[in-house]
């Protein structure tokens, strides 16, 4: 709570700075959508042309004693050209992070954001990315992909459609490594048929149209996954590759008891430096190291406007720290060449207090959620009487009601947050006079509401108690690995105890949270909106409106039975029933209208239940980038769907000399 006076303190402070931040931001010039999908698209497009290549120093100098090939045999045939968003960049330099723990280097997305298509800069465009092109045939049942001839991991070995259809027969279809077949392969219910048509053409196959699709190959917990499992490498730890004697020996000697848990660590990204990538830098560090270092790619795909093979930078290195706090504090001290990860609106006021000390400049981008909100359990099996009361519309009006989001926008978003209405795409909802009402502050309300519940008896300290006279108390589960969910959860707290709620505070590390979470193992917990003001993109965003994940907080088995096509979980019943067969439309759906059709009917059942209180429709996050940090943007997104800063090319940032 310091951390929120401390705010309040500084809020007109806030405002002046703000101002300031707004005036690079109307200055900065349109981002164009960032890359190319080949040389001749590059030239095509500007009339300019590329005649040669070249390499980073460091790289030349393993080419000259003959330990790698030259940069022509390395790159594909048709390398993907990056537009700098400043200027042509300059070689070599160490970009300093901070991070929780080896799995929060994000290698495999923010920081490594190669997926068959992808998210173009100016967060509206999906774009060819690994695959140089793609065709929709059939009504949008067929999704074929044209891949790039002479591609190469990160070891030299050639990258084909065969590492594709590892993915998707070994490891998808594989019921060790994938016990629930993905929920986004199998729209309708019926699994997607891959195939390749030669080495370089990779074909996917839908019993319906399934509008969708790219969507989810750009997406952060879908399609970045594709890529995690050169064939080459990991089919040594396969069975149907390796003779079991032979694998049950390496299983036996790596300490593990089953050839799934080996072949599961071997394919993480994050933690495994001999695992071959597409991504820009490669991972070279052990997973205990308090520093991890990734270093450049040599066979990396992608040359800027002038033939440049990127990235532009040598190394990543990610200091290990104990709490988001200590990430900032080394912002502070100038010691992060570039990060928002971890930042907190709170922490502005600090970052730019110091930024002429520690030689950065603080920007503010849009943080592609919704401020803190509070899902509640629908499918709590703790105490059946709270249950009950979680399970009642009234119950969460009230809690809903009881909130004073103008104060929790004073204290921890500095007055910046939009309304809580201001996060739906459509005008409808944004103005309609119930939802409105759902998002008031009313205390006069939430109290006649629990009274007509039943909660009408008090104990000596003025809490109130459960009908059968015992007390009633909820419990927030609150992870640290966050920030602002703490203070949020804090303030609401005090509201909620105002009304007669008594109210606990779970606060554990961010790896038990996570434990907890999978296992349903809570009553309430503060979490972000994956979509906010401006921003919403159905096939992540929808998690957290339908339940159609194990990851949608609100209900996560009814998500789970969804996601596993009826095999786990739990079938629900009545509104959120069909809001997941809503969904199933949505997806499948061929036109624009129709989706919005059916988008608006879902959010607006979503808004009216209140199974998701939220606090706030947007907020800004702070971004500290050094001086001397170059093509970074002013103004852009943090959005976890575009694995941000990925969507931006980090491979083109550099260091000027």
């Amino acid at each position: 709570m310091r951390r929120i006076f401390k705010n309040f303190a500084v809020l007109s402070l806030c405002l002046v700075l703000l101002l300031s931040q707004l005036s690079l931001v109307f200055s900065q010039q349109k981002l164009s959508l960032g890359q190319y999908p080949t040389i001749k698209d590059y030239e095509k497009a500007t009339g300019k042309k590329i005649t040669k290549f070249n390499e980073a120093p460091i790289l030349k100098e393993l080419v000259k004693q003959g330990k790698l090939p030259p940069v022509e045999k390395r790159l594909p045939e048709e390398p993907a050209v990056v537009e700098p968003v400043e200027e042509i960049g300059q070689y070599g330099g160490t970009w300093r992070r901070a991070c929780l723990s080896p799995n929060d280097t994000r290698l495999r997305d923010r920081m490594g954001y190669e997926t068959l298509v992808r998210w173009a800069r100016d967060g509206k465009t999906i774009i060819p990315n690994i695959a140089k092109s793609w065709e929709v045939k059939d009504a949008g049942k067929t999704y074929i992909f044209h891949l790039r001839k002479g591609m190469r991991w990160s070891d030299g070995h050639p990258f084909t459609a065969d590492d594709i259809l590892f993915w998707y027969n070994d490891v998808m279809n594989n019921k060790e490594l994938t016990p629930v077949f993905p929920a986004w392969l199998a729209p309708g219910g019926k699994p997607a048929k891959v195939e390749k048509r030669d080495d370089f053409t990779i074909i996917f196959r839908f019993d319906t149209p399934y509008s969708l699709f790219p969507y989810y190959l750009a997406g952060p917990d879908t399609g970045v996954w594709l890529f995690n499992y050169p064939k080459h490498y990991l089919q040594d730890f396969h069975p149907k590759y390796t003779p079991k004697e032979k694998l049950d020996e390496v299983v036996k000697n790596a300490k593990f008891d089953a050839w799934f848990q080996l072949f599961a660590d071997r394919a993480n990204p994050n933690t495994n430096p001999e695992l071959p990538t597409l991504r820009p830098w490669i991972l070279k560090s052990s997973p205990t190291a308090t520093r991890l270092i990734a270093e450049r790619n040599p066979y990396y795909w992608k040359v800027d406007t002038e033939g440049n093979q990127l990235p532009y930078i040598d190394r990543v290195a990610f200091d290990v720290v104990q709490s988001v706090q200590m990430a900032v504090m080394k912002a502070v001290a100038g010691e992060l060449d570039m990060q928002g990860r971890h930042m907190s609106l709170a922490d502005y006021p600090l970052l730019k207090e110091n930024a002429t000390k520690g030689n950065y400049d603080v920007y503010l981008w849009n943080e592609g959620k919704a401020g803190t909100a509070f899902y509640v359990n629908q499918n709590y099996k703790g105490d059946e009487n709270i249950a009950k009361l979680l399970r009642n519309i009234n119950f969460r009006k009230a809690l809903s009601l009881a909130i004073n989001r103008n104060e929790i926008n004073q204290l921890i978003y500095l007055g910046m947050g939009a309304p809580c209405q201001a996060m739906f795409p459509f005008a409808s909802l944004r103005n309609d006079p119930e939802i409105h009402s759902l998002y008031e502050y009313n205390i006069t309300e939430a109290n006649r509401l629990l009274d007509k519940l039943g909660l009408n008896k008090r104990d000596k300290d003025g809490f109130r108690l459960l009908p059968n006279g015992k007390p009633l108390q909820l419990t927030l589960l609150v992870g640290l690995g966050y920030p602002m969910h703490p203070d949020v959860a804090e303030l609401v707290k005090a509201y909620w105890e105002k009304i007669g709620i008594r109210t606990a505070l779970d606060v554990v590390s961010q790896d038990l949270w996570w434990t907890r979470v999978q296992s349903n193992n809570y009553q309430i917990v503060p979490h972000y909106l994956e979509f906010c003001e401006g921003f919403f993109d159905w096939s992540y965003s929808s998690m957290c409106v339908v339940p159609n994940r194990a990851l949608t907080y609100w209900a996560p088995l009814w998500g789970l039975w969804y996601e596993s096509s009826g095999k786990s979980g739990e079938e629900p019943t009545g509104e959120p029933l069909k809001l997941q067969k809503l969904f199933s439309r949505l997806i499948t759906s061929r036109t624009k209208s129709e989706i919005n059709k059916l988008a608006e009917e879902i959010l607006k059942s979503w808004a009216k239940n209140l199974w998701v209180i939220p606090t706030a429709g947007s907020y800004k996050i702070p971004v500290v980038v050094k001086k001397n940090f170059k093509n970074v943007p002013k103004e852009a997104s943090l959005a976890y769907p575009y694995c941000s800063p990925g969507y931006l090319n980090p491979e083109q940032f550099f260091f000027k000399e």
